[in-house]
């Protein structure tokens, strides 16, 4: 018959061993947070040579999130406009748009970064007069003036267009300069185009458009 001092022993030694199961067990059906999607940012318009920092957010499928601040793989989709350091440092190379990506594992999210032109002072646009028949497309194309040189002003958001009348919603320019006209126009219509640099508001010369109806 065990004497109480090795009953004690054997009661602790089982309850120790019941807690070691248990943390064991506790341990071995925990699974680590799976990354969902990452955010990236920010979203922004620099001038050449001019920098920006990324920033990369993770988010997980208990809902938590986090800043990655390693393990990230960033990218520019034109390093012709824009070259991104291993650290996520943006810098402008020449005037354009480029999409930055910032991946860990299979996830990746990306944001859209504007290279402006330094020392921008004029926007030319052209043609400065046209004549078209509704239904149709008009392509502009705009030329800045920096430093004595010219440069092609035409990349995806390189500037804010504008028109002074979309003839009853039938008429719309897109963010590279393309007014596109709808059918439905019955009258002689005039449209006035501008371009404008969104970081200095350097506007350009106005072009007109003529719209007969089809």
């Amino acid at each position: 018959m065990l004497s109480t001092k090795q009953t004690g022993r054997l009661a602790s030694g089982f309850v120790s061993l019941c807690l070691f199961a248990i943390g064991v067990g506790c341990n071995g059906f925990f699974v680590d947070p799976v990354l969902t999607a990452v955010a990236v940012g920010p979203q922004a318009s620099i001038p050449q040579s001019g920098t920006v920092q990324m920033t990369a957010v993770g988010t997980y499928n208990d809902g938590s999130q986090k800043t990655l601040s390693s393990a990230v793989f960033w990218s520019s989709s034109a390093t012709n406009t824009a070259i991104i350091s291993p650290a996520g440092l943006v810098t402008g190379v020449s005037p354009g748009q480029s999409t930055i990506s910032g991946s860990s594992g299979t996830v990746s999210g990306t944001t859209t970064i504007t290279v402006t032109l330094e020392g921008l002072s004029s926007i030319q646009i052209t043609p400065i007069t046209a004549a078209v028949t509704a239904p149709t497309t008009q392509p502009y194309a705009a030329i800045g003036t920096a430093s004595g040189k010219q440069f092609p002003l035409n990349g995806v958001g390189e500037l804010s267009w504008t028109i002074d009348n979309t003839i009853r919603g039938l008429a719309s320019i897109d963010n590279t300069g393309l007014v596109t006209i709808q059918s439905g126009v019955t009258t002689l219509q005039l449209i006035h185009v501008i371009a404008t640099d969104p970081t200095t508001g350097i506007r350009s010369n106005t072009a007109t458009l003529e719209v007969s109806p089809g």
